[in-house]
């Protein structure tokens, strides 16, 4: 009799877990579906993603406005955040999740966003999307830290993506990186230090410092469960050129 309970306990589990499995998977789907005719995505489906390198103005946002960019941004947090913080600068999230990207989209959409845009592509890609010094500023907001050590080319602070920021971003421009991750935050120190790179301000403890202000209140998802764990969050902000 006991042992029946469980199987049958058991076959509800695995139901109703498949049922979520489903479930998940129809709202991906039309999410993606979505995202073709979404007016803040850009992605291979519509005809100015191979056009849009060095037209990001002129083509997308019909205005001269400065550019930031969020790297892995997820649902686009920060660059929805940022957008309302600053109507005269433009922002595009990047990222390859297409249903994190439908949030981000439906966040701006929500409060009538216009310089707001979502670029989704590997970031490894960027120089394909972006020519040199069309970009103004860059973030980096709580990126996979990659803790294995065979998995360091794609920490998002490595030099041979510093490299590729380089080819995008204007002369004397921030690279700003907010992060729980103590590795990551030690790691991108010791990066510029082997390249040489002199221009750089941070903290290991961004709200005791002076620091706070320069992320103007803005915290994602990640962030917040990572202080409620008592985690202390780095911020690091660099210029490469």
């Amino acid at each position: 009799m006991i042992f029946s309970f469980f199987l049958l306990t058991f076959a509800i589990s695995t139901s109703y877990s498949i049922f979520l499995d489903i479930k998940m998977a129809k709202r991906k789907l039309q999410r993606f579906a979505d995202n073709l005719n979404d007016p803040y995505i850009l992605d291979r489906n519509k005809p100015l993603f191979e056009q849009i390198k060095g037209r990001w103005n002129e083509a997308f946002f019909q205005n001269p406005y400065p550019i930031t960019l969020e790297l892995a941004c997820g649902a686009g947090e920060y660059t929805v955040g940022l957008a309302q913080k600053f109507p005269e600068r433009n922002f595009v999230g990047i990222d390859l999740k297409g249903d994190r990207l439908w949030k981000g989209a439906r966040n701006a959409e929500a409060l009538g966003l216009k310089n707001v845009a979502f670029l989704r592509i590997q970031i490894q890609h960027l120089t394909n999307f972006f020519a040199q010094n069309e970009v103004s500023e860059i973030w980096i907001v709580f990126p996979d830290p990659q803790p294995r050590a065979k998995k360091e080319k794609l920490r998002l602070t490595n030099p041979r993506f510093l490299e590729l920021y380089k080819q995008v971003i204007q002369n004397q421009a921030f690279i700003k990186l907010k992060t729980d991750n103590t590795q990551l935050f030690e790691y991108t120190l010791e990066v510029l230090k082997e390249q040489k790179i002199e221009h750089w301000e941070g903290t290991n403890h961004l709200y005791e410092s002076s620091f706070l202000g320069e992320h103007f209140g803005i915290q994602t998802k990640y962030e917040k469960m990572f202080m409620a764990k008592g985690l202390n969050i780095k911020y690091l902000k660099f210029k490469i050129c």
